[in-house]
């Protein structure tokens, strides 16, 4: 039931970051790594759409499924077989 409700409010947050992107954008500021991803703005709607996924799957209970693939891009964070012993 938790989980359920966290993700509606995650799903609902990520609507209102993504209807209000202009006052959210301009509360936080334009710094210079923005601009290459398209600017604040477009950071928003990254960040509103990551957590609409995010939130889809947490209510779900499939993150390992939608977020495993990252593991692999990010070094260090794929499962490492267990060191041999002798």
């Amino acid at each position: 039931m938790q989980r359920i409700i966290l993700g509606i409010v995650g799903i609902v947050s990520a609507f209102f970051i993504l209807k209000y992107r202009e006052k959210v954008g301009d509360t936080i500021g334009d710094a210079d790594w923005m601009q290459k991803i398209g600017g604040v703005y477009n950071l928003m709607i990254l960040i509103s759409l990551f957590l609409f996924f995010w939130s889809l799957a947490f209510m779900t209970n499939t993150e390992g499924f939608l977020l495993g693939p990252i593991k692999y891009l990010i070094p260090g964070l794929a499962s490492q077989p267990p060191p041999a012993t002798l």
